[in-house]
């Protein structure tokens, strides 16, 4: 099983990589269309436009997936992306940047419920699973880093004007990934038949899911404050150009890479609650650093600059090994009805986020986005802690 996991490894990562793109370049559309008059709070109503979605999606996306198998839906998922990515540079209008999201979200759905399902049909161990969890998630990261630096270098330069035009070679990619899938030998779980989607749901009401649920939302939740909004914390508060906003942010995307490779080949070294609660940990002490810097020294201090990005080291690792823990519990065949349920969580943590961040920078309130970043993460500690207190229990 590890073998042929090892084959079709490389169309996954290539996956996330793509999605990470697409979904991630919310930061970058926030600060070109932000300087073309478009007001904050639309702003963050948009990243509801790709957010709900996933949410509405997820669970009808289930059926969808067991019928047609998970190979041939995510390829769909993938050309789906490619074809909208190829429009995007041809339409000026901003209401198509909320269908285009909302697409993007339901493909997203889709092809992250397919991609779970492949890899936990393929391993069992949770250590295993965390291990090839971080390294697919890893690419992720790689896509933040690439559409910050990328589109930075095209709106820094003289066709700045043609910045959309980036969107192509997510097409590109897109094609390449739907090639390599196609010619993959994919070991697919037989779903359970005739069963009710929301029967199944019962199954997992249970304190363990519930908070396991409850920690998903405020992870996505704090990554979402720093994925979409922290260029425009830093070109708004720290007074720094659009270009130097999307690198610095850029780094954080690097550093997450890293926290989630060094994750996957340390992890079998450690107890999974363990190095989460280290993690956390880090964390915390990196955003008290920042609040200190903040109100005893300057509130635009340059040092905070090189400060967040070091955050990711620790933060990123949190999604995949908290995913790992819990989905090698549930049996191969409810993995997809539960991975949904981390979707829709997911991105309503997601939204959520963006919201309170649009009403943040709306009201200039930006000297207090390190103070509500940090309380949020003691938020998601306290509940995590809770969650490994009802972990020992077997789905």
């Amino acid at each position: 099983m590890t073998v042929r996991l090892s084959k079709i490894s490389l169309p996954l990562k290539l996956t996330f990589l793509i999605f990470s793109m697409v979904l991630n370049c919310m930061g970058l559309i926030i600060l070109q269309l932000a300087d073309a008059n478009i007001t904050y709070g639309e702003l963050g109503l948009l990243e509801s436009f790709k957010d709900l979605p996933i949410a509405f999606i997820s669970l009808f996306a289930v059926s969808f997936i067991n019928k047609t198998g998970a190979k041939k839906a995510l390829i769909l998922a993938l050309a789906i992306v490619g074809f909208c990515s190829c429009l995007l540079p041809f339409v000026e209008v901003f209401w198509f940047y909320k269908l285009w999201f909302a697409i993007i979200g339901a493909c997203f759905a889709i092809g992250k419920i397919c991609v779970f399902g492949i890899i936990r049909n393929n391993i069992s161990d949770e250590k295993s699973l965390a291990k090839t969890m971080n390294s697919v998630e890893a690419s992720f990261m790689i896509g933040i880093f690439v559409v910050n630096t990328g589109f930075g270098w095209l709106i820094s330069s003289p066709y700045s004007e043609f910045w959309k035009f980036g969107f192509l070679l997510i097409a590109v990619l897109s094609a390449i990934t739907i090639f390599l899938l196609s010619k993959a030998n994919i070991s697919e779980a037989q779903p359970l038949e005739n069963k009710n989607i929301f029967s199944e749901l019962s199954g997992f009401t249970t304190p363990a899911v519930a908070l396991f649920l409850g920690v998903i939302f405020c992870i996505v939740f704090v990554e979402q404050g720093f994925n979409s909004w922290l260029p425009s914390f830093y070109k708004n508060h720290l007074k720094v150009n659009s270009f130097f906003a999307l690198q610095a942010t850029s780094f954080l995307s690097l550093f997450s890479y890293a926290g989630r490779t060094v994750t996957a080949n340390i992890i079998r070294r450690f107890s999974l609650p363990g190095y989460y609660i280290t993690c956390m940990i880090f964390i915390i002490l990196l955003l008290i650093t920042i609040v200190g810097l903040q109100y005893f020294d300057s509130e635009d201090s340059r040092l905070i600059l090189f400060l967040f990005p070091v955050i990711g080291l620790f933060l990123s690792p949190l999604y995949p090994v908290i995913n790992s823990r819990m989905i090698a519990q549930v049996d191969k065949e409810k993995v997809n009805l539960f991975t949904s349920l981390i979707v829709i969580f997911s991105s309503l943590g997601s939204s959520v986020s963006s919201i309170i961040m649009a009403v943040l920078f709306g009201k200039q309130m930006l000297n207090f986005y390190p103070l509500y970043i940090l309380s949020c993460v003691i938020l998601l500690f306290v509940i995590s802690l809770a969650y490994f207190n009802f972990a020992k229990r077997k789905i």
